[in-house]
Formats: C-alpha cells, structure tokens, sequence
C-alpha cells in the first residue's frame, strides 16, 4: 500500500507544483514575512552618504526607466525619495527616458506630497523629460536653466524658488540615478562624474551589476543598488518596508518551495527504484 503511494507522488501532477509555487509566491503579499536581507558593502555606501549630506541639500535625481523595468527599479525609487525627504534633503527630479515622465511623477507625488507634506517648488521640484542623452547631460554641466527652461508642468524656472541660482552640477551636492540602460548610469560616470566634479550614487537593474560595480569599486560610483535585492537591503536601512522587501519574501518562499520539490523528487526516486530492485 505504501509502495503503492510512493510510485503515485513520483508521478505527481505538474499542475500542483505550480499550485504549490503560486500559493508561495502571492502568500507574502498578504502576510508579511518580514526577513531581513543582510546588508552588502555597496548598499551601505549609498545609504551613508545620503546620511552624511547636510540637511537641506539640493540633489539631482535622474530616474531613467520605464515601465519594462518598473517591477525592479520602482522600489528604488520610492525608496530613495523617501530616504531623501526623511533627511530634509531638496531633490529636483527629471528623466531622460520617454517612457518614464508619468511614472516618476507618481512616485514623486505619493512621496514628497501625499506621504510627507512638502510643497512643490520649496521643497521639490519636477523638471520632467529632456530627450538628447549625452547632450543633455553635458549641457547641464554648462547651464541647466537653458536645458530645462521649464519644468514638467510649464513653469518658468526663474519662478522656482528651490532653482534659485542653480546654474549647472555645481549647485548641487550629488547626483543620484537610477537606470535601466541607455542613457543612464554608464553615461552619467563617462560624461559627467569626472568632468563636472560632482559625486553619483547609482540603483540600476540587477543585469547590470557585473559593469557597474567597477565603477563603485575604483570610487566614480560612491554607492550603488543592485537589483530588487538592493532595493529591500536600502529599505531595510531606511526603516521603511515597501514593495521590494515583499517581493523578497514571495522570491525566498518561492526558492524554499523549488528546494523542496527537488528534494521530495529525489528522496522518492531511490526509494521507488530501491523497492523495484527489492521486488
């Protein structure tokens, strides 16, 4: 009888593994887990450095992604905003990506307004689409007023109270971006890093880590997000859980789930074909 039950799980329909795995993935949006991820050397360089920034300082954010890669680098996103707003910091955002103006506006208006109650043009500012990549980036270095005359929404710079006297990279005390490829991060440290003299912290897709952490390691990167599992590490420092750190809890259940089955698989297997040779 038990011989029996064993040679039938062996054959087990493929439909309940993939049950098994669905149950293990969603369960995490409705429970919270809450496993910690430990904390890697380039995470904690980015979280330091926004810390060390003296409150109140202006930083340039440019978020180029789209809605592709949303699933990994929104986290990151809204994490950063949020460590920004929490430390008084200025960010004035813009994107080089077509795709992304409607996302990050969203982003910025469920952070810097609805969670934290800062008013638009003091204590943020949304510059909006430039297209153009590399010119875009050294043209900033020249004049950012003549790049971006107006904001995303139309307004003069000159009108802007938190644009008062920026000029160029200069009037700012670093540079975050977040990339999903072209123009992005690799861009910014080829174009910008060096020749304006302005520090760059860096969150791009986990594809890109093996390129990028070159940078991080010879100092043009002063830290560096890697991924949706750098995403959950920042919110972890940040003492802010969001959506990367769930998403780490449905991916870790989903692997103990993969563990599991292949060593239910396996554990049935010699023991079926110990059996035949019994038999």
């Amino acid at each position: 009888m038990a011989s029996t039950t064993l040679q039938k799980l062996e054959k087990l329909d493929r439909r309940w593994v993939f049950l098994a795995m669905a149950i293990a993935v969603a369960a995490p949006l409705f429970f919270k887990l809450g496993l910690a991820p430990k904390t890697t050397p380039p995470i904690k360089a980015f979280y330091d450095y926004i810390e060390k920034l003296p409150p109140g300082s202006r930083v340039l954010c440019s978020f180029d992604y789209d809605p592709g890669s949303k699933a990994e680098l929104n986290p990151m996103c809204v994490a950063i905003l949020r460590h920004l707003m929490e430390k008084g910091h200025r960010p004035v955002i813009m994107t080089l990506w077509a795709t992304a103006p409607a996302l990050i506006e969203r982003n910025m208006n469920q952070v810097c307004r609805d969670e934290f109650g800062k008013q638009y043009g003091v204590d943020y500012v949304y510059l909006g689409l430039k297209e153009g990549r590399e010119a875009v980036m050294v043209a900033m270095g020249k004049s950012i007023r003549a790049t971006f005359p107006n904001d995303f929404y139309g307004t003069p710079v000159d009108q802007i109270p938190l644009l008062n006297g920026v000029e160029n990279y200069a009037s700012f005390a670093l540079l975050v971006n977040v990339s999903a490829g072209y123009p992005g991060t690799k861009e910014y440290v080829q174009y910008v890093t060096s020749r304006f003299a302005i520090p760059m912290l860096s969150g791009s897709s986990a594809v890109s880590v093996p390129e990028y952490s070159a940078y991080f390691q010879s100092g043009q990167l002063k830290g560096l997000l890697t991924g949706i599992t750098g995403a959950a590490e920042y919110e972890t420092l940040i003492n802010k859980p969001g959506l990367a750190l769930t998403s780490m809890d449905g991916q870790t259940m989903g692997h103990f789930v993969i563990i599991f089955f292949i060593l239910f698989g396996n554990l049935l297997f010699f023991i079926n074909r110990r059996g035949k040779l019994r038999a």
